[in-house]
């Protein structure tokens, strides 16, 4: 009897009776790769994902900005904090919108381009920043998915992989180094996709997660009625 009852619940497919292990997932790969080819598969995975949430810390120079963007091939949105002070910025295809209070445009931490008298006209309200403005490469920099991961994922000096396996978000992760960790440090997805998911840029200059590797998000122009065109007939308008 008990044969035939162990028999039954094999039929279904019950890990039962026999105590059968359930098969071990194998990993993308990467464990058997060297260090500077994990790097490579890492930021290949990234070119090639359509969207990414990307979020931290950044250090240039004196300058420290905090992000929090979506970004993706057909733009960009979310929220940049430069020196404390924060903005909403949003890029559909080639259109860049910046959306602030008052107290951003009357502080010192933004371009110089932008600068402006009437800032309680600006506040709340979407500025279109146009294409040809010098504060346009600036703030779209922020929003190019590209341009972003291509900076940001670097490391500097030999590379070599930590003997412990890391986990970002419950995904058992891949840490590869940079001149000991002071050339920076990436966490790899060791499973599935090899996306990276965490970077410590080197030089103590940030740290910034990334996920929702492929994941869609609305990308929409703001309405017409909450938009204001950047430039001195903006300004004048504004002053009236």
């Amino acid at each position: 009897m008990a044969g035939a009852a162990c028999a039954a619940v094999l039929a279904v497919a019950t890990p039962a009776c026999g105590g059968a292990e359930e098969p071990e997932v194998e990993t993308n790969g990467l464990d058997e790769l060297a260090p500077a080819e994990i790097e490579e598969r890492a930021r290949q995975a990234a070119a090639e994902a359509p969207t990414v949430r990307l979020s931290g810390t950044v250090l240039v120079g004196d300058s420290s900005f905090r992000l929090d963007v979506r970004l993706g091939d057909a733009g960009a949105v979310g929220e940049v904090s430069v020196e404390g002070v924060t903005f909403e910025v949003l890029r559909v295809g080639e259109d860049l919108y910046i959306k602030a209070d008052a107290a951003f445009w009357e502080s010192e931490a933004i371009p110089e381009e932008l600068e402006s008298d009437p800032a309680e006209k600006l506040g709340g309200k979407y500025v279109r920043v146009a294409p040809d403005d010098p504060a346009y490469a600036e703030v779209s920099g922020f929003t190019d998915k590209d341009t972003l991961l291509d900076g940001l994922l670097t490391l500097d000096g030999e590379r070599a992989t930590s003997e412990e396996h890391g986990e970002i978000d419950g995904m058992e992760t891949l840490r590869v180094e940079g001149n000991a960790g002071a050339g920076g440090a990436l966490e790899v997805a060791l499973f599935g996709t090899p996306y990276p998911l965490w970077i410590e840029r080197g030089g103590d200059a940030g740290e910034l997660s990334m996920n929702d590797w492929g994941e869609e998000f609305s990308l929409n122009p703001p309405p017409e009625d909450e938009v204001v065109d950047y430039g001195d007939a903006m300004i004048t308008e504004a002053a009236e």
